[in-house]
């Protein structure tokens, strides 16, 4: 190769344009099965990191009401996180049967990830790191934050863990 075109390689590489959207990630669900993220094209999707111990843990409830509620224009998906307080220690199936059990939640519960430090999942690193999703950059201080992407899996907002699922700042954006 010529030095002049590693040289534009390098800079078309350095430059790139942030990730597309989230259908670029396959996740696994609770059960172990890689989700395919663009089934849900046409949909705004709400991805919020989860867990069984925590002091909003409610929210499974706030969450599967929003979920029917909207479920023509939203799919709200759970990430079961350990992150905080070891607040999520149980395995998957462990979650699953607490969610169904507790909370009678139907919406799609994806397997447990990392949502922060250096094992973070990518496609949390991608929804937190302005660099790569083009929007934002968003810290995840606890569990039960929210990331709302618009019909094309594109980031639209980052929500705290204080912001009840129902609110106007998030049901605006579904009516």
């Amino acid at each position: 190769m010529k030095p002049t075109l590693a040289l534009l390689l390098f800079a078309l590489m350095a430059f790139a344009p942030p990730a597309a959207n989230l259908y670029q990630f396959k996740p696994l669900d609770i059960n172990g099965t890689q989700m395919d993220l663009s089934l849900y094209k046409g949909k705004k999707i709400l991805i919020v990191n989860t867990a069984s111990k925590c002091g909003y843990t409610y929210q499974y409830a706030d969450l599967q009401k929003l979920a029917d509620t909207y479920k023509t224009k939203l799919v709200v998906i759970g990430f079961p996180a350990n992150n905080f307080g070891g607040q999520e220690p149980g395995t998957n199936a462990e979650i699953k049967t607490f969610c169904s059990s507790k909370y009678d939640v139907t919406f799609p519960m994806a397997a447990k990830v990392s949502v922060k430090g250096s094992d973070i999942d990518p496609l949390f690193k991608w929804l937190t790191t302005k660099s790569e999703n083009g929007v934002l950059d968003a810290n995840i201080s606890w569990n039960f934050n929210k990331f709302l992407l618009d019909e094309n899996g594109k980031l639209l907002q980052h929500y705290g863990s204080s912001v009840d699922p129902n609110s106007e700042a998030i049901t605006k954006y579904l009516k």
